[in-house]
């Protein structure tokens, strides 16, 4: 079994300890619920951040914890707290995560860690391995997506127009976006830690 070889940006805050990876847990939970609700206008829809963070507690936090984090965001979805883009005027609870959305939102966990371990492999630290694990975790949450919104609705529809074509531009901003940030995030730790 592969085991972790790199310090992830989160080590670089505070030594690990379960108060500070309960602590990081709410926080991303908090910022994953607070990316849901920012609404970018582009075409053909408004985009949320929600991959975007998705991609960055990963990113962050390796996957163990980011896996966590997403598993605490998706909890506190199904006790009917409003943390879903389109919460609370299009359902809450579980049966808005049954809906057609279902399926995103089961591919934020399993893109959190699948991000997560390649970036203990150290894919967080230069723009190429940045941009590929960004792209890898972004075709994880829409292709969950997209097969369970078939599956909710029927194959007799057009699913790829309705659950992937629409997302497509704003995904590649927000790689683009992540590819930028996480590299950049760690020239700044290298820079205070000279």
């Amino acid at each position: 079994m592969t085991t972790r070889t790199n310090m992830l940006l989160a080590d670089t805050l505070v030594s690990p300890s379960l108060a500070r990876n309960i602590f990081l847990a709410v926080a991303g939970s908090v910022a994953l619920w607070i990316s849901a609700k920012i609404h970018v206008p582009m075409y053909p829809v408004p985009i949320t951040m929600q991959t975007f963070m998705v991609t960055v507690i990963g990113m962050a936090y390796g996957w163990r914890l980011a896996g966590a984090t997403v598993l605490l965001y998706l909890a506190q979805g199904a006790m009917g707290l409003p943390v879903f883009s389109g919460t609370p005027d299009r359902g809450i609870g579980l049966a808005y995560m049954m809906g057609p959305t279902g399926g995103y939102l089961l591919g934020f966990f399993v893109a959190a860690v699948v991000v997560g371990w390649l970036a203990e492999r150290g894919w967080d630290r230069k723009a190429l391995t940045t941009f590929a694990a960004m792209t890898i975790g972004t075709a994880i949450m829409l292709g969950f997506g997209v097969i369970y919104l078939g599956a909710v609705i029927g194959w007799d529809k057009p699913v790829l127009a309705l659950g992937l074509t629409p997302f497509l531009a704003g995904s590649v901003v927000k790689i683009a976006l992540g590819t930028a940030v996480m590299p950049l995030a760690w020239s700044l730790i290298s820079r205070l830690d000279r």
